[in-house]
């Protein structure tokens, strides 16, 4: 869902006062935040905010096709991993089950 037109698009202000305080020095230096809800601003542009991802913080430089996003989708919170190819455990039980299977015919 998306905010209303009438309100402004959320910032904590504590980052707010960063980035403010950053434009008036014209100074780059990389921002840390635990603000993954906050929405990116033309203020943010070309600055470097490190945002914490639940375990490290994550550096990203904003650009300008990124105002209006939350900061939170740029970075991942979790690793997805995939099944491993050499699991052959399965195929070992199976085998048994079988084995045990015939004995019990005889």
């Amino acid at each position: 869902m998306t905010r209303s037109r009438t309100k402004n698009p959320f910032v904590a202000n504590h980052l707010l006062r960063k980035i403010d305080k950053l434009n008036t020095k014209e100074e780059k230096e990389i921002i840390v935040t635990w603000s993954r809800a906050s929405t990116i601003i033309p203020a943010m542009v070309r600055h470097t905010i490190a945002i914490y991802n639940g375990k490290e913080h994550l550096p990203i430089y904003i650009k300008s096709r990124m105002v209006g996003y939350k900061l939170g989708e740029f970075v991942p919170t979790f690793h997805l991993r995939g099944q491993e190819k050499n699991d052959n455990k399965s195929r070992r039980n199976d085998n048994k089950s079988r084995r045990n299977d015939n004995k019990s015919r005889r």
